[in-house]
């Protein structure tokens, strides 16, 4: 199946759960009527429509007005309770209706208000009373059958139904008020078991240019007998087909509403998450109704409580910067993502991937990869509150070494000779980190790594994240790995992002992609000392103007740092680069790259917009 409009929207469909029945009787009339209206008490309390029906005079017509209230409310079973009987053979019952559902997940859309069954947040209840009768037959006392016994006004001709009621839906706003995301209409093209993929398939290629013949052909075989939605349309592309799809056999069409990007070009994994939240207000401001249907389908409202406007989620996201980076990442042909911070606030600006990391998932995000070089940004951090050097330290920088039984190469080999310690970071000297990292602390990497938000989890209302682990190196040989952002040390392009922010800024923000509700992290680390990260800004100025990041050194202000991660058996590696420029920190990640190169190119695609 394919599915044209690109969103994460998820609906719920209702299950309902109603408290139990309980059912009292203090009646004065005869034992044997209060004992059947026990008895069919009992027996809506089980939910048992046949069970309550055979205690009627119209076992049958009982039966269908029984269950068909059950579906109607969506509910198992109200709670009613026997309020005693009257003279002769009457009794009365008080009934309880809690109607509140137990959403399950349905990934794709919802149906429109007041035609659906109402998800959670929109649980009412709604008490009334009923009278009846029993009368005595051979076969002993029974309900006199009337639907009125089971809910007031109710007749042979009408049913109930329970429904959610809104107000009008909100809106996701980025981060200047303009909309990102909308609820809209969609259509659903269903074929079923008659329709000729030979005759669809040309239809729908016109604005599916990926659907054909083949393709519809194996979804029907793959369903069976039982219907496909072929593809979701937007109302901008079914008007080109809607008459063509209508004229053919086995094609039908399906209205739904969702909650889609304003820009069908537009594809983040933060969709997903912003959807859920939209989703919660949506939910906390429904209303609910009952219905009373005649046979006819016209209805008119029994009971209920208004839904009310939900407010708008207001994100962080910047419209702007969101697809300049989406355009940026969109060239290449291996996975390519871009994470971009404010510093100074924690908001969260874009998060762009393009097709090929989005088939691997919210990569972005929560995907752990070695972060290679980028990590000497911690390395030289740890070492300079060390003591171990400062800038100006001159130190080594040989073409390979060997380190601990490692031997380290720096790439291509290249050698320095004795450099200070700002001209071997801009042109990522392995050999010299890796020398430095050997004497410090074993707990030195990951703590500098905390103090960039590196390893710390955060919760943050509409985000999923992970930044990474820097696992205590033990042993110097695992220090000489991690000083290079290799062997146990991981991080996500979220996770690095938050390292060129936290550098920015002189301490980590609380990330933040809805306005005013910033994450909250795990453990509190204190900043690195102001000295260090000043020194790491100058040294990630020098990689842009005479390093590693020459490329970009005409993009004013802009400092970063270059990585190339090995992986697998070491033969392949990915390209990383994280910068800032004034207050936007960002990391670009590009899986199998083999170098930075195509990760500071996809920088400059962005940046230069």
């Amino acid at each position: 199946m394919i599915d044209r409009v690109r969103t994460l929207r998820r609906m719920v469909l209702p299950v309902v759960t109603v408290a139990a029945l309980v059912v009292t009787g203090c009646s004065s009339g005869p034992d044997q009527p209060e004992t059947v209206a026990e008895q069919f008490a009992e027996a809506l309390e089980q939910g048992d429509a046949q069970a309550a029906a055979e205690l009627t005079t119209d076992p049958a017509g009982a039966a269908a007005a029984i269950g068909d209230l059950f579906e109607g409310l969506g509910s198992a079973s109200p709670e009613v309770t026997l309020g005693g009987t009257g003279d002769g053979n009457t009794f009365d019952l008080d009934v309880v209706w809690r109607l509140g559902p137990e959403p399950t997940a349905e990934p794709d859309g919802a149906t429109p208000p007041e035609t659906s069954e109402a998800p959670e947040g929109s649980a009412g209840e709604w008490s009334y009373r009923t009278s009846g009768s029993a009368v005595e037959g051979e076969a002993g006392w029974l309900i006199r059958w009337d639907p009125a016994v089971l809910a007031p006004g109710l007749t042979a001709d009408t049913s109930l139904r329970y429904l959610r009621t809104e107000g009008e839906p909100a809106s996701v706003l980025d981060r200047n008020g303009l909309p990102l995301m909308e609820q809209q209409v969609v259509t659903l093209v269903n074929l079923d078991a008659t329709a000729d993929p030979a005759a669809v398939a040309p239809v729908l290629a016109t604005v599916v240019p990926s659907i054909t013949t083949e393709s519809l052909a194996a979804d029907l075989a793959k369903a069976g007998t039982a219907p496909v939605t072929a593809v979701t349309l937007r109302d901008e592309d079914l008007a080109s087909v809607e008459a063509q799809l209508t004229a053919l056999p086995g094609v039908s069409l399906v209205a739904q509403t969702r909650l889609l990007t304003v820009d069908r070009e537009l594809a983040s994994p933060v969709w997903s998450g912003l959807a859920e939240l939209w989703q919660d207000g949506q939910d906390a401001s429904a209303g609910w109704a009952v219905q009373s249907v005649n046979a006819d389908g016209s209805a008119k409202r029994v009971t209920g409580v208004d839904g009310t406007d939900p407010p708008d989620v207001r994100t962080t996201v910047d419209l702007g910067l969101q697809a300049r980076a989406e355009a940026a990442v969109a060239p290449v042909s291996q996975p390519a993502v871009v994470v971009a911070v404010e510093p100074s606030t924690g908001a969260v600006r874009a998060v762009a991937q393009n097709a090929a990391a989005d088939a691997e998932g919210a990569v972005a995000l929560t995907g752990l990869y070695p972060p290679g070089s980028t990590f000497k940004t911690v390395t030289t951090s740890a070492a300079l509150q060390a003591g171990a050097a400062d800038p100006d330290t001159v130190l080594p920088c040989p073409g390979v070494a060997t380190i601990e039984d490692r031997t380290i190469p720096n790439d291509d080999s290249f050698d320095l000779g004795p450099v200070p310690l700002h001209t071997a970071f801009a042109h990522s000297c392995n050999t010299t980190m890796a020398q430095l990292a050997v004497n410090l602390p074993a707990d030195a990497l990951s703590d500098a790594a905390a103090q960039f938000g590196l390893g710390i989890d955060y919760v943050t209302p509409g985000l999923v994240t992970v930044t990474g682990s820097v696992p205590v190196a033990e042993s110097p040989a695992q220090r000489v790995e991690s000083a290079i952002g290799q062997g146990t040390v991981t991080a996500s392009p979220f996770g690095m992002a938050m390292v060129a922010a936290s550098i920015v800024r002189g301490s980590t923000p609380a990330p933040m992609i809805v306005q005013g509700e910033p994450a909250t992290a795990d453990r509190t680390v204190d900043a690195a000392p102001v000295a260090a990260t000043t020194a790491l800004r100058t040294m990630m100025r020098e990689t842009v103007t005479d390093g590693t990041a020459t490329a970009l050194r005409d993009i004013p202000e802009l400092i970063g740092k270059t990585g190339t991660a090995e992986y697998g058996d070491n033969s392949e590696a990915h390209g990383w680069f994280i910068a800032a420029q004034n207050d936007l920190a960002f990391a670009v990640f590009v899986a199998g790259a083999g170098s930075s190169a195509p990760a500071v190119e996809v920088a400059g695609r962005m940046l230069r917009g």
